[in-house]
C-alpha cells in the first residue's frame, strides 16, 4: 500500500485509471478512465426469414458467364468432371437473397458434418417423392384391384426404408444441434456452451439453413416438386404444428391422404403430445422404439465391420466420393452425374434428337413459340435420373456388441477455396463502396 499512498493514497492515478473505496463492498475498486469500448451492434429482424424467401432460377448469359469465370469450382489435373455437393451448393449461394446470407451460414455449409446431413436429406427426400408417387398410383389401381396381404409386406418394406432414411438425416442433424464434431463453434451457447444463448440469432441461423438446404435439395433432384419438398422438409424438422410453411399455403395435404398414403409416408414413429412436449419427426425417428440397427448411427462417421450391403449403400450416400456413386449404382439426384449433360446452372440440356425434332417441326414465329414450350415440358417431366433401389434388410437385426468401435473414417473435407469465394463475394455485396 506504500506505493498507493505514495502517488496519492487511495486515489492515487494511474495511467489508465485510479483505485476508489467502495463502501458498499468495502473493497478497494478499479475505476477506468478509458471510455467503453463500442459494442458492434448486431441488427437481427424480429421475424426470422421463412419459406417466403425467393432464389433466383432465371440467371442471365452474362451472370452465368460471370459465375463461371470468378465461382464455378475448378478441376485439378485428372479429377473426373461429375456434379458434385459442392456444385450444388455454390449454385444454391449464387442465386440466394443477399438478405439472408451471412458469413456464419457460409462457414456452416462448408462443414464436412453438414456436407453429409445434406447428402443424406436428399437421398431422404428423392425417395420421399419416389414413395409419394408409388403409393399415388397403388391407391389409383385400388378402385380396380382388391388389397392383398402382400400389399402389407410391401408398403411396409417402404415405410421401414423411409424410416431408416429419415434417421440418417437425424443424426447429422443431433450433432449439429449439440455441437458436436466439426460443428462445436456453431452451437447457441459457444463452443465451451457456458455463453448465454443468442436465441434470435440461433433462429436466423436454423431458417436460413433450413431454407438453403431446401433449395439445394430442389436443386440436385432436377428441380421438381419444390412445394412437396418444402412441406416435408419443414414438417420434419418443425412438426405439423409449427409448420410455417404448410400454415402460409394452407395445402391440407395430409388430410388429404389416405390412411394407406399416411401409414407409409409419415410412419409409425409420430407422437400428438401436447405444443411445449412436442419433438420433431425427426428427433421421433430417434427415440422411436422399433429395431434400428446401431450401424446406421455412425455410417460414415465410425467403421464398423462386417457392413451389410443395406449399410454399405447408405454410407456410400452419404459420406463417400461422388465420383464413385454411379459405378456403385447409387442415385443421389443429379450429384455424381456427368456435368456434360447439364449447363452452367445444372439444367438438364436437351438430346440431339429433340433439338432436331425442334428444329424439323418450327416453320413459322408462332409454331416456333409452340415447338419451344412442348420442347421445355418435354425436358422437365423426362427423368433425368433412376429410381432409388435400396438392398432389404437383414432379416435378423444384429446385437448391441459388447464394445462399440471407435476408429472415425476417414473424413472428407469440404473446399476451402470455394468457401473463401463466397465469403469474398458477400463481402463485396454487403459493402460495394468500401475499401
Amino acid at each position: 500500500m506504500a506505493d498507493d499512498e505514495d502517488e496519492g493514497g487511495f486515489g492515487g492515478l494511474y495511467e489508465d485509471g485510479h483505485w476508489v473505496w467502495d463502501e458498499a463492498t468495502e473493497a478497494l475498486v478499479f475505476v477506468s478512465d478509458l471510455p467503453p469500448k463500442p459494442v458492434e451492434a448486431i441488427h437481427i429482424p424480429i421475424k426470422a426469414p421463412t419459406g417466403t424467401v425467393e432464389f433466383r432460377d432465371d440467371v442471365d448469359l452474362i451472370e452465368q458467364i460471370r459465375f463461371r469465370r470468378r465461382y464455378q469450382r475448378k478441376l485439378k489435373p485428372g479429377q473426373p468432371d461429375i456434379i458434385t455437393v459442392q456444385d450444388v451448393k455454390d449454385i444454391a449461394l449464387f442465386t440466394a437473397p443477399v438478405n439472408i446470407l451471412s458469413p456464419m451460414l457460409i462457414n456452416m455449409l462448408h462443414l464436412p458434418t453438414t456436407e453429409r446431413f445434406i447428402r443424406a436429406l436428399v437421398l431422404c427426400c428423392q425417395y420421399y417423392l419416389q414413395i409419394a408417387d408409388e403409393m399415388a398410383n397403388r391407391i389409383i389401381e385400388l378402385e380396380t384391384k382388391v388389397r392383398t396381404p402382400q400389399c402389407e409386406v410391401l408398403e411396409s418394406e417402404f415405410r421401414d426404408n423411409l424410416s431408416d432414411l429419415r434417421l440418417l438425416v437425424a443424426k447429422e442433424y443431433s450433432t449439429m444441434l449439440i455441437g458436436g464434431g466439426d460443428t462445436k463453434k456453431f452451437h447457441h451457447m459457444g463452443p465451451q456452451k457456458k455463453r448465454r444463448s443468442l436465441s434470435d440469432k440461433d433462429a436466423r441461423l436454423f431458417e436460413t439453413l433450413l431454407r438453403m438446404c431446401v433449395q439445394i435439395v430442389w436443386l440436385a433432384l432436377g428441380r421438381k416438386a419444390f412445394n412437396q419438398i418444402e412441406l416435408e422438409v419443414n414438417r420434419l424438422f418443425k412438426s405439423e404444428i409449427f409448420n410455417a410453411v404448410e400454415h402460409n399455403l394452407n395445402t391440407g395435404y395430409i388430410n388429404k391422404m389416405t390412411k394407406e398414403e399416411r401409414a407409409v409416408l409419415l410412419g409409425r414413429c409420430l407422437r400428438h403430445d401436447k405444443k411445449l412436449n412436442t419433438r420433431s419427426p425427426l428427433m421421433n425417428e430417434v427415440f422411436c422404439h422399433r429395431e434400428i440397427d446401431y450401424r446406421l448411427m455412425g455410417a460414415g462417421v465410425i467403421k464398423c465391420h462386417q457392413i451389410s450391403p443395406r449399410i454399405m449403400y447408405m454410407k456410400e450416400a452419404v459420406a463417400g466420393p461422388e465420383e464413385r456413386l454411379v459405378e456403385l449404382g447409387i442415385v443421389l439426384g443429379i450429384i455424381g452425374m456427368h456435368r456434360s449433360a447439364f449447363d452452367t446452372m445444372l439444367k438438364p440440356l436437351p438430346t440431339s434428337n429433340e433439338i432436331g425434332k425442334s428444329k424439323a417441326s418450327v416453320s413459322s414465329a408462332s409454331y416456333a413459340s409452340k415447338s419451344s414450350v412442348s420442347r421445355k415440358s418435354q425436358i422437365a417431366n423426362q427423368k433425368v435420373y433412376p429410381d432409388i433401389v435400396l438392398p432389404r434388410k437383414e432379416s435378423r437385426i444384429i446385437s448391441f456388441p459388447s464394445s462399440f468401435p471407435d476408429d472415425p473414417e476417414d473424413i472428407r473435407p469440404c473446399s476451402e477455396t470455394q468457401r473463401r469465394r463466397w465469403q469474398n463475394r458477400l463481402m463485396k455485396l454487403l459493402h460495394p463502396y468500401g475499401r
